[in-house]
């Protein structure tokens, strides 16, 4: 561990986002082809899989290993070895023994957790997925104990790999099973196998990371608390966090549950008729997820951080990073969600020719899920925040509201023959505007010097408004006169967005949106600023 080396607030941001950007592209290259490959009814059978997965694995890990890197934080900052070596072996007994118990609920109660979600189809996909949990509750560890002496290198090598592997293995298999003849819930969970791939590979590359770094960091002479104090803290600041994350994978388990029920015992549609109707709307969600999906890259360095500078009593460093923080996902997440919903219908008939009608149908939901997506990013950022003061109880509070709201929204609206899965769209935008704008109000009211909101926002909407009118007036135009044929229109789209990037850009530039100080913070930050004339 000696040569192991450190990342600054924004040095870890960056790794993070590099990493993020390439697991996103190896996540496209996988989840398109795939949606195209499946279908709507197949996308649900995955994904029926896999909201199973999530919620079992959140319960498992969700908050532990952000509670982990936040006592290894504190450790080093007052450089106690000792207690960092005590705190990463009890964190990894708490892993291992959730991440079995997680394992075994999915390989024993698969029958039972596919009749849960209305879909009996789902029960070879949740098999193949039900290994996963134990080892990537191991790997947790390990990434937890990295980031919690910010070094985010080992944490974004492993997604890499598991995003490569899942699409080396998944992607392929699902195309040879479907082509081959058998049924797409088979095709489901071909690709599933290639997720759970990815995870033991990347554990493994964590498990030997570990090894060959560990050295002398982790000895020391000081007087370490004992296991079961540690594991007394873990839990502490864990379960609070691991409730406000597992809360939403609950409510989105859920929401799948009822909202296929109601299609089914209201409605009156078949098991695969309902699955097809709900695969539109995750076939916007894959896309939906897209903007907060680069909120991991600020997240994980953003704990450590500011927990480090909690610690030294340094309110300027918190005020510095917490501002950061908020400035970089203002200028990503506004535009990003703009952008999605403007271009929804185009953007999805360029990625889904192959299933057009199901590109035409989901477009509604996307552009619902564009403007939701700006309030998930600033939720799950305010999260952050709190969980960073040690106020984990918080998100929980604002997570329970906001989804017993959407529950509540979509059974009504669902059941309803005129809405049917149209209600689903409109559920989660309320969601997550009410938490995204209760969290704010906390985050105002918790730090010492108050967030100025206005100033933070006001110009990335200003620029995402330009934006996303210069996309829909190049696009219209474009239509006019490159019309009919799939290249031609998504040569449109591409000019379209195109456009709308560069205008961006250069409204980031004359706003001044990012400062100085901002790229210093960042490698060769400071020739980029004098490129930039900042």
């Amino acid at each position: 561990m000696s040569r192991e080396k450190k990342q600054s607030f924004m040095g870890g941001v960056t790794v993070m986002a590099i990493s993020t950007v390439f697991v996103k592209i190896c996540g496209a290259l996988y989840k398109i082809p795939l949606n195209n490959i499946l279908g709507d009814e197949g996308v649900t059978h995955f994904n029926s899989a896999y909201n199973i997965y999530a919620l079992l694995l959140t319960l498992s890990t969700a908050g532990l290993p952000l509670a982990l890197s936040k006592l290894i934080s504190e450790a080093d900052a007052t450089n106690r070895r000792t207690q960092m070596r005590r705190c990463f072996h009890a964190a990894m007994g708490v892993f291992v023994v959730l991440g079995a118990v997680g394992s075994a609920v999915m390989l024993l109660f698969t029958e039972q957790l596919a009749a849960m979600l209305h879909n009996s189809l789902a029960y070879w996909p949740i098999k193949c997925l039900g290994v996963s949990v134990i080892c990537v509750s191991v790997m947790c560890a390990y990434r937890g104990f990295a980031q919690g002496r910010q070094n985010m290198v080992p944490t974004a090598v492993s997604q890499f790999i598991e995003a490569f592997a899942k699409l080396a293995v998944g992607l392929p298999l699902a195309w040879y099973l479907i082509r081959s003849g058998y049924p797409l819930e088979i095709g489901a969970a071909g690709a599933i196998v290639g997720v759970s791939a990815g995870i033991v590979l990347a554990m493994l590359y964590m498990v030997a990371n570990y090894r060959k770094y560990r050295g002398p960091i982790m000895w020391g002479t000081d007087r370490a608390q004992s296991y079961g104090t540690i594991i007394r803290r873990l839990l502490a600041l864990g379960i609070p966090i691991t409730i406000g994350q597992a809360g939403m994978s609950l409510f989105n388990t859920l929401d799948q549950s009822i909202i296929l029920g109601q299609l089914q015992n209201v409605l009156g549609m078949t098991e695969q008729a309902a699955a097809k109707l709900y695969g539109q709307y995750i076939f916007s969600s894959t896309l939906f997820n897209l903007p907060s999906s680069f909120l991991p890259a600020v997240a994980v360095s953003l704990v450590p951080a500011v927990t480090a500078a909690v610690t030294r009593r340094d309110h300027r460093e918190v005020n510095r990073v917490v501002t950061t923080s908020f400035r970089l996902i203002a200028m990503l997440a506004i535009p990003a969600g703009t952008g999605l919903s403007v271009l929804a219908g185009p953007i999805l008939l360029l990625l889904y020719p192959s299933r057009r009608e199901t590109a035409i149908a989901a477009t509604y939901h996307l552009q619902m899920l564009g403007i939701a997506s700006i309030f998930v990013c600033v939720m799950l950022l305010t999260n952050s925040i709190m969980q960073a003061h040690g106020r984990v109880n918080l998100p929980i509070y604002t997570m329970f509201a906001g989804g017993a709201l959407k529950v509540g929204i979509n059974y009504t609206l669902v059941s309803n023959p005129d809405i049917n899965i149209k209600g689903a769209p409109i559920g989660t935008l309320i969601c997550y505007g009410l938490i995204a704008l209760l969290n704010l109000a906390i985050v105002s009211h918790m730090l010492e010097k108050k967030p100025n909101y206005l100033a933070i926002f006001a110009k990335p909407v200003i620029a995402s408004a330009a934006m996303g009118g210069t996309a829909w007036a190049v696009h219209g135009l474009l239509r006019h006169v490159l019309h009919g044929g799939y290249v031609k229109e998504s040569l449109c789209t591409m000019l379209a967005v195109g456009a709308a990037v560069i205008v961006y850009l250069i409204l980031v530039i004359a706003l001044r949106m990012i400062t100085r100080e901002d790229l210093k913070m960042i490698p060769h930050g400071a020739k980029l600023a004098k490129l930039l004339r900042l």
